[in-house]
């Protein structure tokens, strides 16, 4: 009886040892954050990690301090976010790809944070017009938008409280294309979801006819709209890489090595594909993520 015990015992610690975690991950919420959040939970999961899933945790500031309280261990980020939001004093170009990672990286170390690999993706902060405006108003970027609005003509434009309230962004594109848009002449959508945005302007709910939108979103050309360039490169480079607490990567290091290779992958058409199978054809995220995964033989 003696050794059955021992046996059982051992299988217990060997079953307990095999099985990594938990680990809580999340993510904000909006398409791509669900996306990538799910691809994390279903590689990690794959070997050997108890997942909680808390994905399309909430804004920015939520999730942010989600993490460094350790109610979550990790979730993607954006580097453009760290430099202009979590660093808003220090001296780096938010435009120079290489710089934002490098310095968001360094600087987040000392708050027990590491940053993985970034993926080459550019997810910025964009404005979307309908098509048929572009076209009758010729708007084809942010300083087109900015004589369209100095000029009186009509605009209502969709966003987040996050995107009129950044310095980053619809602040940005004001300061540096020379235009303002009054308070009736937005309409607040709770949460960060380009989608309900990218809706609004496409389908002129309650005026719209302008949409906060992000740079690998998927359903601006299904939606019939355009996304207006930004020539004078007014807002941040933002390209997503998870962050994670550092004794959690300290204890799991495979964790990057899993997961490096997953977003090394992601550029910007390939995550304008995802996204768009999720807010334009209405498919689950995680089925998304695990059909991607598997194609691309990240996942068995």
């Amino acid at each position: 009886m003696n050794k059955v015990f021992a046996f059982l015992v051992a299988l217990g610690m060997g079953l307990a040892l095999a099985q990594k975690g938990p680990i809580t991950i999340g993510s904000k919420i909006d398409t791509e954050g669900a996306v990538l959040c799910q691809m994390t939970k279903l590689v990690l999961e794959a070997n050997g990690f108890r997942v909680n899933d808390r994905c399309s945790f909430g804004p920015t500031a939520v999730v942010r301090k989600a993490l460094i309280s350790g109610e979550i261990d990790l979730y993607p980020e954006y580097t453009g976010t760290a430099v202009t939001q979590f660093f808003p004093g220090e001296k780096i170009d938010a435009r120079n790809a290489a710089q934002a990672y490098a310095k968001a990286k360094e600087l987040d170390a000392k708050n027990g944070i590491v940053w993985l690999a970034a993926a080459p993706a550019n997810n910025t902060w964009a404005i979307a017009v309908p098509k048929a405006l572009a076209e009758k108003e010729k708007l084809k970027t942010i300083a087109d938008f900015a004589r369209y609005v100095n000029a009186g003509k009509p605009v209502k434009l969709a966003a987040s409280q996050e995107f009129v309230d950044r310095e980053d962004a619809l602040k940005a594109f004001e300061k540096v294309y020379g235009f303002k848009l009054k308070p009736e002449q937005l309409l607040i959508l709770p949460g960060g979801n380009t989608t309900q945005t990218e809706q609004a302007a496409a389908r002129g709910t309650s005026g719209v006819n302008a949409a906060m939108a992000y740079g690998t979103d998927g359903g601006i050309a299904a939606l019939g709209l355009v996304a207006l360039t930004d020539p004078q490169g007014a807002v941040a480079v933002y390209q997503p890489a998870l962050t994670v607490r550092k004794a959690v990567a300290d204890k799991y290091p495979e964790i990057a090595r899993l997961m490096n290779p997953v977003f090394a992958a992601l550029n910007e058409a390939t995550l304008s594909s995802l996204n768009a199978q999720v807010a334009v054809n209405g498919k689950n995220p995680a089925d998304v993520a695990r059909d991607y995964l598997k194609n691309k033989g990240l996942l068995k």
